[in-house]
């Protein structure tokens, strides 16, 4: 099992965190936990920098780290 804990600027609870898990969620074999604007990944492999980065874009909010 892989964790990655990226920061996700902007992103507050409700609809935009909503937004957020659903796209990082398509991401195959990732499972997603939103709290204080962080989103920890876990998978059953290490998710890429980019798809990750990508995926967090497509809902609306940048990665901050």
């Amino acid at each position: 099992m892989s964790t990655t804990t990226p920061t996700v600027t902007g992103m507050t609870r409700g609809r935009r965190a909503t937004s957020v898990r659903d796209e990082i969620g398509r991401i195959p074999a990732v499972a997603v936990d939103l709290a204080d604007g962080l989103v920890a990944v876990e998978g059953t492999s290490p998710v890429e920098r980019g798809d990750l980065t990508a995926a967090v874009a497509q809902a609306g909010h940048p990665v901050a780290d």
